[in-house]
């Protein structure tokens, strides 16, 4: 086993980082001692929220689901930082539609983002992480992936189900390498998704559904992601997290 890299030295990329989950996440990484990549369609507010972190944070537009952006983002990251060590697969797109209100363009965009996303980032840095003895990958699913969700979302569900078999995929390709990859299936995270689309009536029938009687706060999303990029966390792998504050499944 090839050792890994101190944190000081390793190397965080974040898509999806300019707010919600991307950001609470890309601070934690900073805090915790990475260099941190924090890429999303805008970086303007994450360039400002982590400004204090000097020349180890790197903030660049990159869009998940453009193949030859992706490769030209990730290449601008190792040439500032030489290295990619962490992947979290992060950025998302969700748009409520039941399945005779989804639309064809609305389903290609869900798909594009939030499966297409996850296997164009993770192909392009995976090789890195397989050469260097050292890499993970932590991509974000959801409770919709293994349930349809708690709302007819069958766009949104259908993506993130994808992103479950990439995990296990990736994980068996490149366990030997040193490499692991693993998904967080949370329920409902305190981010402007959730309090600016679902309503207040319907955010409490939801919060009613999970035992803890809350939402997940964004600083404890934020710290599975750091236990499952954690050098001590090798021998985890295909792995989905359950981040759900209980709720059982039917």
């Amino acid at each position: 086993m090839t050792p890994a890299p101190a944190i000081r030295d390793q190397v965080a990329l974040v898509t999806g980082a300019n707010a919600g989950m991307g950001l609470a996440t890309a601070k934690a990484l900073l805090e915790a001692g990475y260099r941190v990549a924090a890429t999303d369609l805008q970086v303007g507010q994450v360039q400002e929220t982590l400004a204090a972190h000097g020349e180890r944070v790197y903030c660049l537009p990159m869009d998940v689901s453009d193949a030859e952006k992706v490769q030209s983002a990730c290449s601008a990251v190792e040439e500032r930082f030489g290295r990619i060590d962490v992947c979290v697969n992060n950025a998302g797109f969700l748009q409520y539609a039941n399945c005779e209100t989804t639309t064809p363009e609305l389903w290609r965009k869900t798909l594009g983002v939030n499966l297409d996303g996850v296997f164009h980032v993770s192909q392009r840095v995976a090789p890195g992480m397989k050469a260097r003895g050292f890499g993970r990958i932590v991509n974000i699913a959801s409770y919709a992936a293994k349930t349809g969700g708690l709302s007819p979302l069958p766009a949104y569900a259908a993506s993130k189900g994808g992103v479950i078999s990439l995990t296990f995929s990736f994980a068996r390709e490149y366990a030997p390498f040193g490499v692991t990859c693993n998904a967080i299936a949370p329920t409902f995270v305190k981010t402007q998704m959730l309090t600016e689309q679902v309503s207040r009536e319907r955010q409490e029938e939801l919060r009613k559904m999970i035992p803890v009687n809350r939402f997940c706060e964004l600083e404890e999303f934020a710290h599975t992601v750091l236990f499952l990029a954690h050098p001590m966390s090798g021998f985890i792998t295909g792995e989905v997290l359950d981040l759900n504050g209980g709720i059982q499944f039917d």
